[in-house]
This record gives structure tokens, C-alpha cells and sequence, in this order.
């Protein structure tokens, strides 16, 4: 399996912090956000990871080289000086991803979950790992059925944690399933997931699960801090 690491953000909720350094750069309990994640997927034996990139582009490069240094192969999808977002980041690095099932993580989020347990394969387009609504945000953003698929809507909305594992199938008929979304029709097409996932999910393509571990999504200087503080409280 191989794998794919959100990297290309701006970060701009984050000024002045990411002004001079890419927002997975930036560290917590004593390492970058983006390192937990490569030691975590080397742990799980996914070797094979793919790194967007666009903001500050080089100071990641500089930074990872070729990820020998953590046990893994990176291979850079660089999207030029501006991202592509994350629908339009993932349709320019499918084809450093194989044809199999491959495993997806935003690089600005925290989450303690062991990546072996994630399926290799999925009956469905993508499997979501969900997470209960952080009291930063005043709701979820889809709801998990009984049979295990997640819906648009329900009575009870879960937060997607930015980490599931992907076919590129669902990338099928891309340009019909996000006609109209802002930046589909651009030279490349720069959208975001969400549109995509939701198309999927009316068509019952999209499984998921509820985590209940440690999960931070790093989008404030505040929940920076205080994630470092957690992370330095349990090493302490």
C-alpha cells in the first residue's frame, strides 16, 4: 500500500507562524506534524508515500529529502506555486499512486490511531476514518449509517479526521461528480474533495468509521499549542 500526505497548503489561519514554514513543518512534542506521520506509516509497513507540495515547496523538500531518514521512499507531486486544493492535489499525484487502495493523510492533523488497522481494501470508493466534532467547530460533516456508509446528512454529523484509504476509481467521472465546483473547470483543475465525496456517498460508494483516540486538527497557533502541550504532557 502507498500512501499520500496532504502537504501543499498555504496555512494562512496560521500566520505568522507558516509565513516562513510549511504548516506540517511545524512541530509538536518535539518533532514536525508531518514526521509523526512518517514514522507512524513506516511502523505500519507502507513504505511508498507521496508528498504534495506547493507552499514554501523547497523548505519541504530540503527538510524530507527522500524520507531515508525515517525508513521510507518519498516520491514529491509538486503542483507549482499554488495548491490545487485537496480533490485537485489528489487527481495530479494519482498517477504516482498505483492502482490499488491507497491510504490518505492530511498533513495539519494530529491522531493516534495505528495505521495497520485501516483496511488494505474497501468494497466501497473510500473508507473514512471520522471523529467526533472538536468543540472549535459547531458541526460534523457527514453522518455514519448502521450498514457502515456514510451519508450527506443525518441526525448525527461526525468530522471527517483527513485520513481514509482511497481507489482511484473514485476518481472515475471526476469532472461530472464536481461540475460546478469552484476551480473544476480550471488549467489544472484546482477543487476540493468534499464535492467528490458527497456525489459518491448518494450512490452509497463511501464507508467509513468512528475513531474515538487522540485527533487534533492543527488549524489555530492556539490548538498548535495546546496539542504540543498535550503531546509534551504524555511524554512527561
Amino acid at each position: 500500500m502507498k500512501a499520500l500526505i496532504f502537504a501543499a497548503g498555504k496555512g494562512e489561519r496560521m500566520r505568522p507562524l507558516t509565513a516562513h514554514t510549511p504548516k506540517p513543518l511545524l512541530s509538536v512534542g518535539g518533532k514536525p506534524l508531518i514526521v509523526w506521520h512518517l514514522e507512524k506509516l513506516a511502523a505500519a509497513g507502507i513504505r511508498d508515500i507521496v508528498i504534495n507540495s506547493a507552499w514554501l515547496a523547497s523548505r519541504l523538500h530540503h527538510a524530507l529529502g527522500d524520507g531515508s531518514a525515517w525508513g521510507v521512499r518519498i516520491v514529491w507531486s509538486h503542483e507549482g506555486a499554488e495548491p490545487l486544493e485537496t480533490g485537485g492535489g489528489l487527481l495530479h499525484a494519482l498517477p504516482l499512486l498505483g492502482d490499488a487502495p491507497f491510504l490518505v493523510v492530511n498533513g495539519d492533523v494530529y491522531c493516534d490511531i495505528d495505521f495497520a488497522t485501516l483496511p488494505r481494501a474497501s468494497a466501497t470508493l473510500a473508507h473514512l476514518l471520522m471523529v467526533d466534532p472538536p468543540a472549535h467547530s459547531a458541526r460534523g460533516d457527514f453522518a455514519l449509517g448502521p450498514e457502515g456508509l456514510l451519508h450527506s446528512s443525518g441526525d448525527r454529523l461526525l468530522t471527517y479526521s483527513g485520513i481514509g484509504v482511497y481507489r482511484r476509481e473514485l476518481f472515475a467521472h471526476w469532472q461530472r461528480d464536481v461540475a460546478g465546483s469552484p476551480g473544476a473547470d480550471a488549467t489544472p483543475p484546482t477543487f476540493r474533495l468534499a464535492p467528490l465525496l458527497r456525489a459518491a456517498m448518494a450512490r452509497n460508494e463511501i464507508s467509513g468509521e468512528h475513531f474515538s483516540g487522540h485527533w487534533a486538527d492543527v488549524g489555530t497557533p492556539e490548538r498548535l499549542a495546546a496539542l504540543d502541550a498535550a503531546l509534551r504532557g504524555k511524554r512527561g
